[in-house]
């Protein structure tokens, strides 16, 4: 399951968006997040799903492997949906014991459920066309205005790409830890959710010792490499923009002035 989740890879290939600044990726992702929020016509939702279709096209990412990266929150998706289906008042619909399904909860479900799945595989195509390293330039320099008022940049998008290239390696050792329980008999599969949860408590020691032994090591390797902050800092590939960059910050405004109108549109409304 844990080897399913795409968060944090990166996927190499040849493609229009691997070749595109990470600060457009950037911007792209923050106007993606608040359509996202924003769209309440099925317009706005037929759109939102064919520019998530033309940008996992022009990615050129496998569909099998950028969805794979579902499986790996199921659970969350049932849970969010389940709360909005059960705990939204309006007209009844169904009830079930103490239970009530009412419209404004079946909506919410389905539209929660709808805006999560495309939060997900839209945030995906920023990782796994993005390397860290890149990610990382294209994060400070993009809050780089905010170090006028003293904001540690260069510190806060350094953590920010640790931690999303921990994520692969903490999900390849939580993958390990499992099997080499399960050869000694333990078994995760078996019972019901509350019991599955309860197995997997023997895997948060391991698991966390080997994530303080990995956070040591990289600590002493930034320090053997006189590592002080990004103060004189200088850039072996400093990022400049391309003709296709200016295009992209174009279609993707444009993208969002189309929604911003449809949003207003009057019809049928979510």
């Amino acid at each position: 399951m844990f080897r399913q989740m795409t968060l944090g890879q990166y996927y190499p290939a040849d493609s229009f968006i691997h070749k595109l600044d990470p600060r457009v990726k950037l911007f792209e992702t923050l106007v993606f997040i608040i359509v996202l929020f924003l769209v309440n016509h099925p317009i706005g939702y037929i759109l939102v799903t064919a520019w998530t279709i033309f940008i996992i096209a022009l990615s050129k990412v496998p569909v099998s492997f950028m969805l794979r990266g579902l499986r790996g929150i199921v659970v969350l998706l049932v849970i969010a949906g389940l709360f909005n289906l059960f705990l939204t008042p309006g007209n009844a619909l169904l009830t079930l014991g103490p239970l009530v399904i009412s419209d404004a909860g079946l909506q919410n479900a389905i539209l929660m459920t709808v805006r999560m799945i495309f939060l997900i595989v839209g945030s995906s195509v920023m990782t796994l066309t993005t390397t860290p390293n890149q990610l990382t330039d294209g994060l400070e320099s993009a809050l780089h205005p905010l170090s006028r008022l003293k904001v540690p940049v260069h510190e806060i998008a350094m953590m920010m790409s640790i931690a999303l290239r921990f994520i692969p390696i903490l999900i390849e050792e939580t993958d390990k830890i499992m099997k080499a329980q399960m050869a000694r008999g333990a078994d995760f599969e078996q019972g019901n959710i509350i019991r599955r949860a309860k197995n997997m408590i023997p895997l948060l020691v391991p698991l966390f010792v080997s994530a303080f032994r990995r956070a040591n090591d990289l600590a002493l390797a930034m320090e053997a490499r006189c590592y002080n902050g990004g103060e004189g800092r200088t850039k072996m590939k400093p990022l400049v923009y391309d003709r296709r960059d200016h295009i992209s910050y174009v279609v993707i405004c444009l993208f969002l002035a189309v929604l911003i109108a449809v949003h207003f549109m009057p019809g049928i409304t979510f």
